[in-house]
């Protein structure tokens, strides 16, 4: 094989399947000097509805810390939003649209939720390959103060 060939064919390879991710995405979290990932509890892949067994991260904060949620570039282009739950992650207490093709919302701080302990979950918008199906990331916030008691069944939240 020639050299030109073999670099042609180098270059093929390399850029085979690195469109889509092997799995699901994660979302950013940051509040304050926190950073961390939170992986999907639900997530549309490879056009099959999926559900994971994730338990979501809960994050000690300060009141007033402005809470920074970065989505995939994917999900950012079909939309999404962020439900306000409970600190059971029962009860939806809001729902936050975010403009369309943004992919950092930073609209949210630790003190807008009158609960010390409450739960964001950022939920795609429904469409795609899995029709009704969309993603949701959760994660706990525990304001001084605050008790976060967790799930009370393992089923996914409501996907919006």
């Amino acid at each position: 094989m020639s050299r030109p060939a073999a670099v042609l064919l180098l270059l093929v390879l390399a850029g085979c399947g690195s469109a889509e991710p092997a799995g699901p995405p994660d979302v950013g979290v940051e509040v304050g000097a926190q950073e961390l990932s939170v992986r999907p509890v639900q997530y549309c892949l490879d056009g099959e509805g999926q559900r994971y067994d994730v338990t979501p991260p809960i994050v000690e904060v300060s009141p007033e810390a402005t809470i920074s949620l970065t989505v995939p570039e994917a999900v950012a282009e079909r939309g999404w939003s962020v439900q306000v739950f409970d600190e059971q992650l029962e009860e939806l207490l809001g729902d936050v649209d975010v403009p369309a093709g943004e992919r950092v919302f930073e609209e949210i701080t630790t003190s807008d939720v009158v609960p010390p302990a409450f739960y964001l979950v950022v939920v795609e918008d429904k469409g795609g390959d899995c029709e009704g199906f969309s993603g949701a990331w959760p994660v706990g916030f525990l304001r001084a103060g605050g008790d976060v008691g967790g799930p009370s069944s393992s089923s996914a939240p409501p996907a919006g």
